[in-house]
């Protein structure tokens, strides 16, 4: 189930460390790529050499002193999922303020991957209301909890907050990726597509590819199946199937060739491309008097009339008011069209925050104030998923 995965294993300072280790060697057994990171107090219970024989690689401790300039963020992309076991009191409340004090609180506040917590601890500890607090801060964001249980802990004590056994993380690991097959599949598109005028210059827009992004991302983390198609070059969580794409032809033939229950059209495509393409770069001398325009593939459009069940949201970024926005909702029949305007202060184009109205098939809207943009798709989602239990 894990083979060729990468998974990065980060050891906090706890008496469960001694687990970890055989967590390592059953993601090893079960085909993963390990790498290990130690905070400097899980040291003090295991010894790196151990997760090297394991693991074939040396563990890292630090951010300096390393080959590499920057562990934390190579770490961080490398992954495909971070498994923090165990978890202490103080890195999980380092995580949840964003501090960055040693590599692996950094590797964790980089990291766009998939994160599941292991915490072991004193029951006095885990039921503290800081440590409760900072727990929710952290499911708030994303970040996944396996654990504790009740069982003997250090020190002869008994009670709540005992690390998961590794076989339970490592299920839980194989679950993270690998999305249910009975779950929602949902395509998202995204970013801005370009129209080739010579070998070197193109018409495009403005569009980023943010927000889209931030849908597949939040859309993988709620584990359902999500195929994203886009015309950007920027991360997304390792469980997002990713089709990149430049053209307005290249994203109506990506999308025509996925299944989907739900789909996200965020992607900005162009309305026209040039008639002709020139074969060398159009030189300045030569003179360019006009270029000829032809109208792209309507790729909203092609999506709406495939199935009817499928449920469609479509994006309009206008400059003239919500009227436009809601005669486009009707025109093009979608069950969601997303407005922003892209003149209004935070709502424009490449920037992190959005602010939105919600426009349904019967041309009733409902005004977002501005957020960013991981919120807008999480708001996005609940409504989505709310029409569809509606609709059965």
């Amino acid at each position: 189930m894990l083979q060729g995965r990468r998974v990065l294993l980060a050891v906090t300072g706890g008496v469960a460390a001694y687990k970890s280790a055989f967590l390592a060697s059953r993601l090893v057994e079960a085909g993963a790529e390990v790498k290990v990171i130690l905070t400097e107090s899980a040291g003090e219970f295991i010894g790196g050499q151990t997760f090297a024989a394991i693991t074939g690689g040396q563990p890292l401790t630090s951010l300096f002193g390393e080959t590499s300039v920057s562990p934390h963020t190579e770490l961080a992309r490398w992954c495909d999922v971070v498994i923090v076991a165990p978890a202490t009191a103080s890195t999980i409340g380092k995580v949840a303020n964003g501090i960055s004090s040693d590599l692996v609180s950094a590797t964790l506040l980089v990291t766009q991957s998939p994160v599941l917590i292991a915490p072991a601890m004193h029951t006095e500890m885990w039921e503290h209301p800081a440590t409760q607090r900072n727990i929710k801060t952290l499911e708030s964001d994303g970040y996944l909890f396996i654990g504790p249980a009740s069982g003997p802990l250090a020190g002869g004590d008994f009670g709540m907050g005992r690390m998961s056994e590794p076989d339970e993380i490592v299920e839980a690991v194989e679950t993270i990726l690998s999305p249910d097959d009975s779950a929602l599949r949902i395509l998202v598109t995204a970013g801005g597509t370009r129209e080739p005028l010579d070998p070197v210059r193109y018409l495009g827009n403005r569009s980023s590819g943010k927000m889209g992004h931030a849908i597949a991302d939040e859309a993988a983390r709620r584990g359902f199946r999500v195929t994203l198609v886009t015309a950007a070059d920027m991360d997304v969580l390792p469980t997002v199937k990713v089709v990149s794409v430049e053209t307005a032809d290249e994203m109506l033939e990506a999308v025509s060739g996925e299944d989907a229950d739900v789909a996200i059209m965020a992607a900005a495509v162009a309305d026209f491309r040039p008639s002709k393409l020139s074969e060398g770069k159009i030189s300045r001398a030569d003179g360019l008097d006009s270029i000829e325009l032809s109208p792209t593939p309507d790729v909203l459009a092609s999506v709406v009339a495939r199935d009817e069940k499928l449920f469609v949201v479509g994006f309009a970024a206008e400059t003239e008011g919500v009227e436009r926005a809601i005669e486009k909702a009707l025109e093009k029949k979608v069950d969601l069209l997303v407005y922003n305007d892209v003149t209004e202060p935070g709502s424009g184009f490449e920037g992190d925050t959005n602010r939105v109205v919600l426009i349904d098939n019967e041309g009733q809207t409902d005004s977002w104030p501005l957020m960013s943009k991981k919120e807008v798709a999480s708001l996005l989602l609940d409504r989505i998923v709310g029409d569809l239990a509606t609709r059965g």
